[in-house]
């Protein structure tokens, strides 16, 4: 089958597409033929060396596709179903690829729209529980227009929490179409903030990793009630929870997205669409990082 690999570090050049053996799904898993793949942050940070050191290296932990292989103990699923989720072994961007969490597809969306949002949705699912987002909760979200931060904002407002998002001015019509109350991002954050919400904020979530953490523990009153995605060496330095995966991964919206995108009250926009073959124009625009919405790449 055909996968995208690296066999170097570096620039979109290195990666290439190359023939693998098929993959075999174990128990509880499936194998999909794969229709659409997203592109991730973490895909051109593995490419650039900053995640993994072991060489070659495939692509992808999320896809959409045709099922056409069942591991034994798979329940509730047929071969010829369309399902969405995650490829665990960071194989996804393949011909063929073994989905260890998956769910059928919303009827409303296609491959590509499927494929945009297992890891998005799942990162901002996390994200909220872990910050113990709930009705009545004010809650700001820093960096609340790329493909996490409108995730999260709608799944806030689902839980019936009030959410202040900061984005730039363009991106103000489009938060406000999802529920949030647009603040503009930068220097006077804390005091924009504050006409809003005058006693400051229940709970902050940083998606942005702008450097912002110390503004956002002034306006929620301690680090305990901020969180980040993003924002490591910050998280570290300030006391700040930093969200991690292996924490604890919220699989359950795999199951629940369905039902929200289907009565209307989440979508995730396709930024752009890429063959297979055109990998590493795909990873230029994620990298460049001007991107409302998500990458995904289509394989026929």
């Amino acid at each position: 089958m055909k996968a995208a690999r690296f066999s170097e570090f570096g620039g979109p050049e290195v990666l290439e597409i190359v023939e693998l053996p098929e993959p075999h799904p174990g128990p509880g898993q499936v194998r999909i033929a794969v229709r659409a793949a997203g592109v991730s942050v973490s895909d051109w940070k593995k490419r650039k060396g900053l995640m993994d050191e072991e060489l070659p290296q495939t692509l992808g932990y999320e896809a959409a596709g045709v099922v056409d292989e069942i591991g034994e103990g798979a329940a509730e699923v047929a071969v010829g179903e369309r399902v969405f989720g995650f490829c665990l072994d960071g194989a996804a961007q393949a011909e063929l690829a073994v989905l260890s969490s998956y769910a059928p597809i919303p009827r409303s969306l296609d491959f590509a729209g499927a494929a945009a949002l297992p890891a998005t949705v799942e990162t901002a699912m996390r994200a909220l529980d872990q910050l113990g987002v709930e009705r009545g909760s004010t809650v700001l979200i820093n960096g609340a227009s790329g493909s996490v931060g409108s995730a999260a904002v709608q799944f806030a407002v689902a839980r019936g929490a009030r959410v202040i998002g900061t984005a730039g001015p363009a991106n103000h019509d489009y938060l406000s179409s999802l529920g949030s109350e647009p603040v503009a991002y930068g220097e006077g954050l804390v005091d924009r903030v504050r006409e809003l919400a005058p006693d400051g904020v229940d709970l902050a979530l940083d998606i942005a990793g702008s450097g912002v953490l110390p503004e956002l523990i002034a306006l929620t009153g301690g680090a305990e009630h901020v969180l980040t995605v993003a924002d490591f060496s910050g998280a570290a330095e300030h006391g700040v929870r930093f969200s991690r995966s292996d924490d604890g991964r919220a699989l359950h919206v795999l199951a629940e997205i369905g039902e929200l995108t289907e009565a209307g009250r989440f979508s995730l926009p396709v930024a752009q669409t890429f063959p297979l073959a055109d990998i590493a124009q795909a990873h230029r625009v994620s990298e460049d990082g001007h991107v409302r919405g998500k990458l995904v790449l289509l394989i026929d």
